[in-house]
């Protein structure tokens, strides 16, 4: 990014104040990214133990898988999702509350007993399923802000405030490079004035003898 920038004061003292602005902000984009990097790390060892849960629970389910034939899966439906939203390091993320489910009635009598169990796993399995869902969006959601994050710390680090202090220092140096020339310039005036007066003296002098 290139900074504009003009070489007098009012120019000098935009970039200072621009500048003194971003080193304010940048230790705490540091904080933020550093946050959503955890962040992103813990909800990632969410996802790697939710999805050693499910393999769990599918093993139990193939242990059972003759008994399940028997199941009738159209007896329980996902009627509901309820979720809130949670800020983590600054970002909204949906968090799941509840799963609510319906199920149809069934005979007592022409049904295995296994079955009120059958409809437990089935809901264990759902549950883990979906909660996996909302946990790999939220690791989308804190992934993208910490990517912006990270960029906005390296545009402030790497670009921004060295762009700014190298145009400070050049307007600075042009500043003194053009104020040691004005004091030369005046200096040089100053001395011709002087050799002037001293010859103007001399010859007032020569026409009084």
């Amino acid at each position: 990014m290139a900074i504009q920038y003009q070489f007098n004061k009012t120019s000098l003292q935009s970039l200072e104040k621009n500048l003194k602005m971003r080193q304010r902000t940048l230790p705490t984009l540091q904080s933020k990214e550093s946050a959503l990097r955890m962040e992103v790390k813990r909800a990632k060892d969410e996802i790697k133990a939710l999805d050693e849960e499910v393999n769990r629970r599918i093993k139990d389910y193939d242990q059972m898988l003759a008994l399940w034939g028997e199941f009738d899966t159209s007896l329980i439906h996902v009627d509901d999702v309820r979720m809130s939203v949670k800020k983590i390091a600054g970002v909204r993320v949906p968090v799941l509350d509840e799963v609510i489910y319906s199920t149809k009635q069934f005979s007592l009598f022409s049904t295995p007993k296994w079955f009120a169990d059958g409809f437990e796993q089935v809901k264990a399995i759902a549950d883990v399923g979906i909660r996996q869902e909302f946990v790999r969006r939220k690791v989308d959601l804190l992934e993208y802000a910490r990517k912006k994050t990270t960029q906005k710390v390296n545009l402030f680090e790497k670009v921004q405030i060295p762009g700014y202090q190298d145009a400070i220092r050049k307007i600075k140096r042009f500043m003194e490079d053009e104020e040691n020339l004005s004091k030369s310039s005046q200096k040089i005036v100053k001395g011709k004035r002087e050799r002037e007066a001293m010859l103007e003296e001399e010859r007032r002098k020569e026409a009084a003898v």
